[in-house]
């Protein structure tokens, strides 16, 4: 990466401050970029879920991980429920999408709050052995009573897919049968589900997998209290990627955990921060981190830098970590602060080797958090910070009640923020899709085939805040 003109800005840059120059450019089509990171962690797009309570839980590791991606899950998650949802992933299919299942019985009330925790958008209905019976959508539960059951409601007799069909015959299949979504069987048994959207996706997408081809997870430790026995006690639960989490990571105790989970971890990446400088860089590669977190403050839901004034402009953090990084031979992760598209084109031009998205992704179907109608018909789910009031108190939950009130007195988040869900792209896989496509086009003008190449070969300016308006898109006339 280099700057225009060759001269590096004295003061430290956002996203928001930089742009990205076209270079001459051989790659012909965005399908020519291969977005494989260089981390070594699997993933097939530069795309980590933060370990936010609101937002990763087994939904949404499982359909990003099944795009390409990684979702982290917190580090409030007792262990033997990180245990059981790892195990869950584990099971899952990498092309199927996991079916919503409720017998003849259940009442069209369940279903509709069933129907908005995945984009499939439909409930399987199954027999005592598990067969497919019918399908229900959301349409067919408009107007009718909650309490009626769906043997009433469902579609007798729905078009299956045969497990094994070729992507492009399933497309054609649901475009001819004028319907976006069917189960998927084996036999008598259901294996999930597929949508058309699913099948061209499929087909563009790699999934994260491990060595034994199951769906890539990770897991979050904390820096207090016995670091390598719980980071023992995810690896024995399947966990592929281990986390060392904290919102200073340059500090002795941070060190001292990184170097607690490394000595358990074995072949497994142990990524660790967070810090913005390329010393803190150092000392965390150097106490055994593979992958080091950058970023203090720039997140949505962040009000650190208000609060303290500690903190730096993300590109700045990210391009003087990730230089630092490299040169050990090691990899950071940007972690916040992206909005949009070109924020993750500009983090990888940068260094970073994936980006960390949190906020971004609250206000989708597979979010953790529950849904809610805003009393105008507009949906939304709610999403915190991990340093607010809301997540010290769910993390304190066993200690006196006088030590948590003592704790509860510093807070350095937003509790509660509602995160819309967008009517056209209310699924993640929906984000992605614009992630993907942004960040596949930004190589190809960079002349990047690769995640490597596109840092090699960005050439960025600096902007004035007229510059950046002048690059948003105008949704009305002016």
């Amino acid at each position: 990466m280099r700057f225009l003109g060759g001269t590096r800005p004295a003061t430290d840059l956002t996203y928001a401050d930089v742009f990205m120059v076209p270079n001459h450019s051989t790659v012909g089509s965005r399908l020519e970029v291969d977005l494989t990171t260089p981390d070594g962690v699997g993933t097939t797009i530069p795309v980590v879920v933060a370990n936010m309570t609101a937002i990763s839980g087994r939904r949404m590791a499982e359909t990003v991980a099944r795009r390409g991606g990684l979702a982290v899950l917190p580090q409030d998650i007792p262990v033997d429920v990180i245990g059981e949802v790892a195990g869950w992933l584990k099971t899952r299919h990498p092309v199927y999408d996991t079916a919503i299942t409720l017998s003849p019985t259940s009442t069209v009330g369940e279903a509709l709050s069933l129907l908005t925790k995945r984009a499939h958008g439909i409930v399987v209905v199954v027999s005592d052995a598990g067969s497919v019976l019918g399908v229900v959508t959301d349409g067919a539960c408009r107007g009718v009573d909650r309490f009626t059951q769906l043997a009433e409601v469902m579609v007798d007799d729905p078009l299956t897919i045969p497990a094994g069909t070729d992507l492009p015959k399933i497309y054609d299949v649901l475009s001819d049968a004028r319907v976006e979504a069917a189960p998927v069987v084996e036999g008598d048994r259901l294996v999930g589900v597929i949508t058309r959207k699913g099948a061209l996706r499929s087909a563009i997408y790699t999934p994260a997998v491990n060595a034994a081809g199951q769906l890539l997870t990770s897991a979050a430790v904390g820096i207090n209290g016995d670091v390598a026995g719980k980071a023992r006690a995810l690896l024995e639960a399947g966990v592929d990627v281990l986390v060392v989490d904290t919102a200073h990571g340059h500090q002795e105790k941070a060190v001292e955990a990184v170097r607690a989970a490394r000595s358990v971890a074995g072949s497994v990446p142990v990524v660790a921060g967070n810090v913005v400088t390329a010393e803190g860089t150092r000392d965390l590669v150097e106490a055994g981190a593979d992958v080091v977190k950058v970023g203090v403050g720039p997140g949505a839901m962040c009000t650190t830098r208000m609060m303290t004034g500690v903190g730096r402009p993300q590109f700045s953090a990210v391009e003087e970590c990730a230089a630092a990084a490299r040169s050990l031979g090691k990899h950071v992760w940007a972690d916040g602060g992206v909005r949009h598209s070109r924020d993750i084109a500009l983090a990888l031009a940068a260094g970073a080797a994936n980006v960390m998205v949190g906020s971004w992704f609250a206000g989708t179907y597979e979010s953790a958090g529950d849904i809610h109608d805003d009393g105008s018909g507009r949906l939304y789910k709610e999403s915190f910070g991990m340093a607010s009031a809301r997540a010290v108190k769910a993390r304190t939950a066993t200690q006196s009640g006088f030590d948590r009130a003592r704790a509860g007195l510093f807070e350095e988040g937003i509790s509660s923020s509602r995160m819309y869900l967008d009517p056209a792209r209310p699924g993640v896989e929906d984000l992605i899709d614009g992630i993907v496509a942004g960040v596949r086009s930004s190589c190809t003008y960079a002349g990047a085939r690769t995640v490597d190449e596109l840092h090699e070969r960005a050439v960025l300016g600096v902007q004035s805040a007229a510059g950046y308006e002048e690059g948003r898109p105008l949704p009305t006339s002016w």
